[in-house]
């Protein structure tokens, strides 16, 4: 299997000369390949292969105006050529959305393969340099020296900041954790990040709303500033950094979140949110994004994978909140302002959510024992639940 360990990246000058130069270098073949992919369409209605791409690419450093990508490493060339094709066998397959051009103001990154870098003794030496590149190693149970990276990728932050991203090859996976019998319902929400079916609440940190003034008022002066200069230049950098503690603090959390309920659970079921349609909700659109539930369903689905936990995905149509998790009597309605409702039935006081987690654990208990559907009851679209299968981790879980 392949894992990740990604490390922060401290350049000397002329390393980050060097790299920003590959960046850029990388920049323009993605651009110029990629629009020449178009042009050929509209003017062929033809596709376009790497084989193809690749053969543009030495026309188009033998055409006398680009003498400049000789000076970096082609290496990452080949790779963005690689990604491209990636991206578009995505698209065509319904994955992805269209490759976009890259902007300079956004992150950088290059991918360097086995023939243009060197790992020795637990040290990256990259093509174009003479000396290693310093890094910071977080893992003290690895030994950096012991591995064998296959691919590593160079970036640079709009902030400002170094990564690189190591890519290894395992022979073995990460042993699955002891079981703790814990079975546990995820009712996400936006006043409460998570409510869970033990009548915990996880409260919203709302990263956004908290930093939402420093960020309006980096925004404001950077508006301010004369496009092209320096001080803009710098004026986008504060805004980066602000941008960069939000989603720092938001990725912090919920790996925090996602890792606790992994340890703590053999069984996790949550919903499966439309998250796309709940965002064209301008209202709510903001704090919607803010919660950042997509994100948090992919950790879980990896770290259940990786470490022998079961994540059961329940039909997003299936009535929990207005459902008696007692008695299993079903409201016609229920109203979103009603965030407490007695059931007719059996006369049992519920807190909608809670109570929606209940039932959200019970309908994932019924499709990890038998794999029946969960029933939307009375919905007219009948979806089935989805059980996630075994996927190649891509991150570690953290420890204490």
């Amino acid at each position: 299997m392949r894992t990740a360990y990604k490390v922060r990246v401290y350049p000397t000058a002329e390393q980050a000369a060097v790299l920003n130069r590959t960046f850029g270098c990388v920049r323009l073949v993605w651009n110029t390949v990629l629009a020449w992919r178009q042009a050929r369409y509209r003017a062929e209605g033809v596709t376009t292969s790497y084989a193809q791409t690749d053969r543009y690419l030495t026309e188009l450093k033998r055409d006398g105006g680009h003498d400049f990508l000789y000076e970096v490493s082609s290496v990452p060339f080949q790779q963005a050529l690689r990604h491209q094709h990636t991206a578009f066998v995505n698209f065509f397959s319904g994955r992805a959305r269209y490759p976009r051009f890259k902007s300079r103001h956004g992150r950088q990154s290059a991918t360097y393969t086995r023939s243009a870098f060197r790992w020795r003794n637990g040290r990256l030496h990259l093509a174009k340099m003479d000396d290693p590149i310093a890094f910071a190693w977080s893992w003290p149970k690895v030994d950096p020296a012991t591995i064998n990276p296959a691919t590593v990728t160079v970036s640079r932050d709009p902030d400002g900041r170094w990564y690189a991203s190591i890519a290894v090859e395992t022979e073995t996976g990460p042993q699955p954790l002891p079981g703790t019998g814990g079975q546990v319902g995820v009712d996400l929400g936006v006043t409460d990040f998570a409510v869970l079916s033990t009548g915990e609440k996880i409260p919203n940190p709302r990263h956004l709303e908290r930093k939402a003034k420093n960020l309006a008022r980096y925004q404001r002066r950077m508006s301010r500033k004369q496009c092209g200069s320096n001080n803009r230049a710098k004026a986008r950098t504060k805004v980066a950094r602000a941008h960069a503690k939000i989603a720092d603090a938001r990725a912090d959390f919920l790996h925090r979140t996602s890792t606790r309920l992994v340890r703590d659970h053999d069984l996790i079921v949550i919903e499966d949110l439309n998250v796309k349609g709940m965002v064209r909700n301008r209202r709510l659109a903001r704090v919607i994004s803010d919660c950042g539930w997509g994100e948090f369903r992919r950790q879980l689905e990896y770290k259940t994978a990786r470490y022998g936990r079961r994540l059961v995905v329940i039909d997003r149509w299936y009535p929990s909140s207005k459902t008696c998790s007692a008695c299993g009597h079903l409201l016609p309605a229920l109203s979103l302002s009603a965030r407490h409702w007695s059931c007719p039935g059996c006369g049992t006081r519920h807190d909608r959510d809670v109570n929606a987690a209940k039932n959200i654990l019970a309908a994932g208990r019924a499709v990890s024992a038998c794999g029946a559907d969960v029933s939307p009851q009375g919905s007219s679209l009948r979806r089935s639940a989805v059980k996630q299968e075994a996927q190649p981790a891509r991150a570690g879980i953290p420890r204490p």
